[in-house]
């Protein structure tokens, strides 16, 4: 629902959530700073003026109540603008990743139907190289670099008066919010469509379990096109923080910025915080400690944990979702008792996905028949969750959606166990699971055994042929800074810490791993690269 009220006293409600700005004191209204991006520095009432007015140019433009406007671009002040500007009108904002290839940005941009596309300067030959492809964008809208061919986004912008954009009809909570596309490894992405409430549900459940002041300063190390940016434009927004930009990932800028700006939460990837935690000392300056820091999109090893809480003293939690799930379904919420554990230990625990948030809704692990596999923590099943932040379904894609839903709920493909206190933990996607021998090994399982080697930085383990065994793991390493190992060294320490036939039969030392624009590691090219290995 969307409701307007003074400049003083103003009640957004965009995405769902309500962002309400008790405007009549200066300094704690519209004063307060917004959104550091760089040498731009905006505050509350500054950068709802900006909205306001892209609101109205997009109308101006043509764009109505359930248009699609899609956006390429970088974490700027800009594309944080878009998730308030676009839906306050009631059209559908479409964030891709620009990290994908033209053919399939342009397979979006054809499948969503978008009328408007804003993009980045970095992106806009991308997106002069797709358009005759896509006959209906009607604009192209440059954020920055406009030049011939493109409209200026911030002329757009100065030429509206600030009259706010009513929209063409009351929007209800369960209008299309966004679509998001997956990121299409083993077929065409599909667009998640989320609705308003789908939002607004997951922002108000993480807000319940990890709560946020008006004093908080988070920085955008996330993508703000991966599933809405984890719905942080909307919850930072809701509790009055500020949004510090990161437009790319760099350790050393991101460090810069938690010092200078004083930066007290952030969310990553897994491989963001490795990255992060393996900046040189010399680079990465004096790290303040109490930063909080959310991580998801891939099962965290322990050893990670253990090192961004050890050597940086961050507090960080494990939360676990879909793009599917809008996103968060589970949090691994701490428990009195976990405080009495070692570092080591509570590590371990934190690296599962926990329970269910408040809000979210219903999770359950299965096993084939659909039964809820026992609390043994031994016992492997798939997560299906149904509920308040589920997915409205995919896109013009009916197939695919009855697939996913398939008995109301959805199916993620992650194999999971139960532990007896009713945590879940992700021991593999099922797609990722090495059968050797009839054994079942979670490449999950051994990743987490190999990173606690102090010689690694990173490493994979997927499974390649074998004609003996069907299948056998096989590890990918990143070694750390100035590291030596050698494959027999390493194949020795895993066979100490667990059975021989999860143990890898081959490590391959790599610079780096495939990965996806959100962090997760590209399984498929690594198995890809190695099918054959077993006969050479």
């Amino acid at each position: 629902m969307f409701q307007r009220g003074s400049l003083h006293h103003r009640a957004l409600v965009v995405g769902g959530v309500i962002v309400s700005q008790h405007m009549q004191d200066p300094v704690h209204g519209e004063q307060r700073e917004f959104v550091v991006d760089g040498e731009t520095r905006l505050t509350y009432e500054q950068f709802f003026a900006r909205c306001d007015r892209w609101s109205a140019a997009l109308r101006r433009l043509g764009v109505r109540k359930g248009d699609r406007v899609a956006y390429l671009s970088l974490n700027t002040h800009t594309h944080l603008a878009s998730f308030f500007a676009v839906p306050q009108i009631g059209a559908v904002l479409v964030p891709i990743n620009f990290r994908l290839k033209p053919p399939e940005i342009a397979y979006i941009l054809q499948h969503c139907g978008a009328t408007v596309v804003c993009a980045h300067a970095d992106f806009l030959e991308t997106v002069e190289a797709v358009r005759a492809s896509c006959p209906a964008i009607e604009r192209c809208v440059a954020l920055e670099g406009a030049h011939d061919g493109w409209l200026d986004y911030e002329q757009l912008v100065a030429a509206e008066t600030g009259e706010r954009s009513q929209p063409e009809s009351e929007i209800d909570e369960r209008d299309l919010l966004t679509i998001n596309y997956t990121s299409g490894t083993t077929s065409r992405p599909k667009g998640v469509m989320i609705t308003h409430r789908n939002a607004y549900i997951n922002a108000i459940g993480t807000l319940v379990h990890v709560p946020m002041t008006c004093e908080d300063r988070y920085l955008w190390t996330l993508p703000m096109f991966h599933a809405n940016g984890w719905t942080f434009p909307w919850i930072v927004t809701a509790v009055g923080g500020a949004h510090i930009c990161l437009r790319k990932v760099d350790p050393v800028q991101a460090f810069g910025l938690i010092r200078d700006e004083r930066v007290t939460m952030l969310c990553a990837a897994p491989t963001v915080l490795i990255g992060m935690a393996s900046c040189p000392a010399a680079e990465r300056g004096d790290v303040p400690s109490g930063v909080r820091v959310l991580t998801a999109g891939a099962p965290p090893a322990a050893a990670t944990i253990q090192r961004v809480e050890g050597e940086f003293g961050w507090d960080l939690t494990h939360v676990y979702g879909l793009t599917e799930t809008a996103p968060f379904i589970t949090i691994c919420e701490p428990r009195p008792e976990h405080a009495a554990l070692s570092l080591e230990d509570r590590s371990v625990v934190k690296a599962r996905q926990g329970v269910e948030l408040i809000t979210s809704g219903e999770l359950r692990v299965v096993d084939e028949d659909d039964i809820p596999v026992p609390r043994d923590a031994e016992t492997l099943g798939e997560i299906v969750v149904r509920g308040n932040v589920v997915m409205d379904g995919y896109y013009d894609d009916p197939e695919a959606t009855a697939l996913a839903m398939r008995g109301g709920w959805f199916h993620s493909g992650d194999a999971a166990v139960v532990h007896p206190d009713g945590y879940v933990e992700i021991r593999d996607r099922f797609k990722d699971v090495i059968i050797s021998g009839g054994e079942n090994i979670s490449s999950v399982e051994v990743e987490g055994v190999l990173m606690r080697h102090p010689a690694i930085q990173e490493v994979a383990v997927v499974g390649i042929p074998d004609p003996k065994w069907g299948e056998t793991p096989h590890a990918f390493v990143v070694l750390a800074p100035k590291a030596t190992l050698t494959e027999a060294d390493l194949i020795d320490y895993a066979r100490e810490q667990m059975a021989n036939f999860k143990t890898p039969r081959h490590v391959e030392f790599v610079d780096e791993l495939p990965k996806t624009a959100t962090g997760k590691i590209q399984k498929y090219v690594l198995r890809g690269g190695r099918a054959s290995i077993a006969t050479q």
